[in-house]
Order: C-alpha cells, then sequence, then structure tokens
C-alpha cells in the first residue's frame, strides 16, 4: 500500500507534496552534507550513489511512503523544475510488522529560510490526513532528537503527546491516536488539500532541464 503514492500530487496552500524521484536526488544529496541536517535526522553522509540507491529503495519498499515538499507558490506559479522548489521532505515508516495501523513520522524542513513558517506543519498535516485515509493507519508516533525543540514543539501543537524519553539514543518519542475526534479535527485542518496525478502536473522536459 505504501508504494501506492508513487503518481500523487498532494497540494496544500504552501506546500506541494511530490513523490520522491531520481530528479530529486542531486538536491537532497546537497542537503545532507549538512552538519546540522545530519544531526537532527541522526543520519549519516552518503556518496550520491549511495543517495540514488536509498532513493530507490524509498521508492520500492512497502513499508515506506514519502514525498518531497516543494514552495507550492513557487512550483505552480512559475512552473519551475521540482528541483527548484524543494524544501524538505515528509515521510511515513510501518515500523512494526504486527500493527500495519501504526505509522512512523517524520518530517524536515532542509531550506533554513522556510523553517518557522509553517510550511513543516502543513507538510505534516497533509502526510497525515494521506495516512489516515489512503494507507489506514490510526496512530502515529515521531522521534525526535532532544535538543531539536521546535520540532517537538510543533508536534505537540499537531495534538502528539510524549510518550517515551530515550537518554542513550537522546530522542523523545511522542504519539497521536487517531480517535473519531482526532480524525475530525485531521480532516478540517486538510480539507483545502486536493489531491492530483504527478504524471499530469510535471513540466515538460524542457522545463526540467533548464
Amino acid at each position: 500500500a505504501m508504494k501506492m503514492n508513487q503518481n500523487t500530487v498532494l497540494q496544500g496552500k504552501r506546500v506541494t507534496l511530490v513523490p520522491y524521484t531520481s530528479a530529486h536526488v542531486p538536491r537532497y544529496h546537497e542537503w545532507m552534507q549538512s552538519e546540522e541536517l545530519q544531526r537532527l535526522t541522526a543520519s549519516e553522509p552518503l556518496s550520491l550513489e549511495q543517495e540514488y540507491e536509498m532513493q530507490r529503495s524509498w521508492r520500492d519498499d512497502a513499508d515506506k511512503c514519502t514525498f518531497i515538499v516543494l514552495d507550492a507558490e513557487r512550483w505552480c506559479g512559475q512552473a519551475c523544475a521540482d528541483q527548484d522548489c524543494m524544501v524538505g521532505d515528509v515521510n511515513l515508516f510501518l515500523t512494526d510488522a504486527e500493527d500495519p495501523t501504526l505509522g512512523e513520522i517524520e518530517i524536515m524542513i532542509a531550506e533554513p529560510g522556510y523553517r518557522g513558517r509553517g510550511f513543516g506543519k502543513e507538510a505534516t498535516l497533509l502526510m497525515m490526513s494521506y495516512g489516515v485515509r489512503k494507507l489506514g493507519l490510526t496512530k502515529f508516533e515521531a522521534k525526535i532528537g532532544q535538543e531539536n525543540k521546535a520540532s517537538i514543539c510543533m508536534f505537540k501543537k499537531l495534538h502528539f503527546k510524549e510518550v517515551a524519553v530515550s537518554s542513550v539514543f537522546q530522542e523523545v518519542t511522542l504519539r497521536l491516536d487517531i480517535s473519531d475526534q482526532e480524525k475530525r479535527w485531521l480532516l478540517e485542518q486538510t480539507n483545502h488539500m486536493e489531491e492530483k496525478s504527478y504524471g499530469e502536473l510535471k513540466p515538460p522536459a524542457e522545463v526540467l532541464e533548464t
């Protein structure tokens, strides 16, 4: 089920979520050279070739769902290529083989100029709404480094509750169970979202090459 987003675009007000394709890898790779992002995402720097392999595995894995976060206004307004509008990514993982209704969610706003402006919040809400409506998720978890106060604060605003702290990994686990009331709230928060086909919206090849 997680692979079903490979031709899906989720359009919001500030952000547009598109599937992570090989065209996005060079920009993504550039981001991940940042020591700050490596620290915040607890990841190791990869070679460009490894990054392409990672992108392929994310596309093909049955337990991962990934979107690249674009600046909606730039992408729609100037018909510029995805790479020039990328601001981050958002992921869902099925982490419990026994429980396919639990998704771990991650959000990264990699472009510093886009932080603190509601881009991460909207991208997270769109992804959660997609997870509930299309992937059958009823519970979300987020694992965030203790030093990443902004991200912890954002998830708490989205009704997540702190359920565990790991001093070993120096991370906080937050959780949200989607009750009927939470589901109504989530769908209200995302009722402006439009789901479209990526193939129809993608700019023609000559635009992508510029």
